[in-house]
């Protein structure tokens, strides 16, 4: 009996010292040019960029960047996970008693808003009227 409350106590302690020493830090920073846009991760909105974020899970990121006077930009970059955060690499990976920091940079370029000039405008708004009336 004491033999297995050692063995309890062993795993226990165990399981306890993996959840308190090791840690992996995970942050994501996103850059653009022009600097303060308005950057938006997964529907949810983050900050102006420059903008350093922690995320938890590798994966697909759909991405929203808009600024005033500047077109905005709709993507998605992947996040792939590092080798030592795969099985059976993760177990030692939280076992080391320093943090480890999982950095990633992301830059995106916002192109500047195109204006429209008088007769592009009255071209589409004939083509439109066309449309229309081809549709009736």
């Amino acid at each position: 009996m004491a033999k297995y409350n050692l063995l309890i106590l062993l795993v226990v302690g165990l399981v306890a010292a993996v959840i308190i020493i090791g840690c992996v830090e995970r942050n994501l920073t996103i850059n653009t040019e022009p600097q303060e846009a308005l950057v938006v991760l997964n529907d949810e909105e983050i900050g102006t960029s420059p903008v350093t974020v922690s995320f938890e899970w590798y994966g697909d990121y759909n991405v929203r960047v808009s600024k005033e006077g500047f077109e905005t930009l709709k993507t998605h970059r992947k996040l792939n996970r590092p080798w030592y955060d795969k099985f059976p690499f993760d177990f030692f990976t939280m076992l080391n008693p320093e943090r480890t920091i999982d950095e990633y940079e992301w830059t995106f370029e916002l192109a500047p808003k195109k204006e429209m000039s008088r007769e592009e405008l009255i071209q589409n708004a004939e083509e439109l009227k066309k449309t229309a009336s081809a549709a009736d």
